[in-house]
């Protein structure tokens, strides 16, 4: 009988097409499901996975990581399996043997998200799945004078759509953008984020962008914990996972 083992792997994917990562009873169309369906016909049994991260519907990701146990094989086997019968635009890009205790959601130290937005006259073409076009000029240092109020640790429950009842506490250790030609990027690094936080964080430094509300306006949300507060959610495809750190990475 196989020793079996704790896999660590990574995994990057558009997510377009997809309903979310997380597994839905109504619909296959998730990345958790595309992804333990191929396990589970590697390993002849039911694998079952755990994410860093739940992104939402048409979020990306550049370095998912999630973790499993199963049989011990070949690492570098059982990637190249993934990645050929995986559908094309899901990516296994690392696949390690992790200590038995490690959990890929509850052993990570920390996130970041990048939301891109196109500030070009014209549409974007090549890019239009992971941007979000914005029309209008936008001050970038309103909005940095906006994020300062939203650094450090905090009750982000006016930041987020989850009904949970469980804390709501987190901690943003920073918020930096950079313009690169037609393209701003927004990262948003912390050690965990709530249902739709980053998008309706961004949805309300916009907002403050365009001059629409004052970047004070944001400690209000803060202290009144009500969504009705913050801004509005920005669309999911400009939204990208870009790494979850881990102690000793």
């Amino acid at each position: 009988m196989l020793k079996t083992i704790k896999y660590r792997m990574t995994v990057s994917y558009d997510g377009t097409r997809y309903k979310g990562w997380q597994r839905l009873k109504q619909t296959r169309e998730t990345i958790q499901d595309k992804i333990e369906s191929v396990l589970s016909r590697y390993f002849d049994e039911a694998i079952v996975i755990d994410g860093a991260g739940r992104t939402d519907a048409g979020v990306h990701a550049r370095a998912q990581v999630c973790s499993f146990s199963a049989p011990e094989t070949e690492v570098v086997v059982l990637q190249q399996y993934m990645n050929r019968y995986l559908p094309e635009d899901i990516a296994v890009t690392a696949v390690t043997q992790a200590d038995s205790r490690f959990h890929a959601r509850f052993n990570a130290v920390s996130k970041t998200y990048a939301y891109m937005l196109w500030t070009a006259p014209y549409p974007p073409i090549f890019e239009r799945q992971y941007v979000l076009q914005v029309a209008e000029p936008i001050d970038l240092a309103r909005m940095e004078a906006c994020a300062a109020y939203l650094i450090g640790r905090h009750d982000f429950k006016g930041f987020c759509t989850d009904k949970t009842k469980k804390s709501t506490v987190r901690t943003i250790h920073k918020i930096v953008f950079e313009r690169q030609e037609h393209i701003i990027t927004c990262r948003f690094t912390g050690d965990g984020f709530l249902y739709n936080m980053v998008r309706i964080l961004m949805g309300t430094l916009l907002e403050v962008g365009k001059g629409k509300r004052e970047p004070e306006s944001v400690l209000e949300v803060l202290e009144h914990l009500d969504r009705r507060y913050a801004g509005e959610t920005a669309p999911a495809q400009g939204l990208i996972l870009e790494v979850v750190d881990y102690e000793g990475d």
